[in-house]
């Protein structure tokens, strides 16, 4: 039997503006970021390979970035509705979030986002 490695680690790649999730040493899934006004980094699209999918990593990967961010002290506007989602469900310590008006949620049936 073979062992494989599926330790998962998020690295932030500034060069190609994005978290990364790693699987051992294969790049999973990543989620992109823009700089935004005042500080702001904007979380517009997350893609997961289809290999990996259904196996958590894109949870994996919004945990470790949103505790980098907070640990960074940015600001974080969530535009990619898996992170929306993932966001209302979640507490990050120390993490502000600017949440876009908007914005519609399939988690709250449409309409504008709910407050934190």
């Amino acid at each position: 039997m073979t062992d494989i490695d599926e330790t998962r680690t998020v690295v932030r790649n500034d060069e190609a503006r994005r978290y990364e999730i790693f699987v051992g040493d294969v790049m999973g899934g990543y989620t992109e970021f823009l700089p935004g006004p005042k500080g702001r980094l904007i979380f517009p699209h997350t893609e997961i390979d289809h290999a990996y999918r259904g196996r958590g990593l894109s949870g994996d990967l919004f945990e470790g970035a949103m505790a980098d961010a907070a640990a960074r002290g940015d600001t974080v506007e969530p535009t990619c509705p898996a992170l929306r989602r993932w966001l209302r469900k979640n507490k990050v310590p120390g993490l502000e979030v600017m949440w876009p008006l908007w914005a519609r949620d399939d988690v709250d049936g449409g309409g504008a986002p709910a407050s934190p």
